[in-house]
């Protein structure tokens, strides 16, 4: 199953808003995928996600660390960014030892440049982020999970209530 929804972000405070409403709303268990361009604002919605975590440590891509944890907030945060590899070489990083509860206790996991990902998780949300000619950027939220709902008891339309602001610009502008 599929759920989608498409946001406008008139600025970069409305990236890192848009992190902060997840980061207050989303389960541990939940894999974010983050796909744009450079700059198109994966780590500042990571941020903002960070902060309402109650993660108080600076977030910053981790390009060449790969992988930053932060366990000190609400739930764990687990940052992967893997620009600089390609798909062999995130192989070899067992990525999926993140998210399967098993190595590391289950929080968020959030990976920027996720289309280098080998194989995809069961389920996840793949947050595409795109910048418009207007200057500001969209925002593609799509849930996907076989199973038709997510384990965790995840879906966008939990969310879709403080994502009203962004969904009612979306329509408007």
């Amino acid at each position: 199953m599929i759920e989608s929804l498409t946001l406008l972000l008139p600025d970069a405070a409305a990236t890192y808003q848009l992190g902060h409403l997840l980061g207050r709303s989303l389960p541990a268990g939940t894999i974010l995928l983050l796909q744009g361009n450079l700059g198109s604002g994966k780590t500042t919605l990571v941020q903002g996600l960070g902060e309402s975590l109650g993660i108080a440590e600076a977030i910053v891509s981790p390009t060449f660390t790969l992988i930053s944890e932060y366990s000190e907030g609400r739930i764990p945060l687990y940052h992967l960014d893997l620009y600089r590899l390609d798909p062999t070489e995130v192989e070899v990083l067992h990525v999926e030892s993140y998210w399967d509860g098993l190595e590391f206790p289950l929080g968020i996991v959030a990976i920027e440049w996720a289309e280098r990902l080998p194989e995809l998780p069961l389920e996840y949300l793949r947050i595409e982020l795109a910048p418009t000619e207007q200057g500001s950027r969209t925002a593609h939220l799509n849930a996907i999970s076989p199973a038709g709902k997510f384990q965790n008891g995840f879906s966008l339309g939990l969310l879709q209530p403080a994502l009203q602001p962004f969904l009612a610009r979306s329509q408007n502008g």
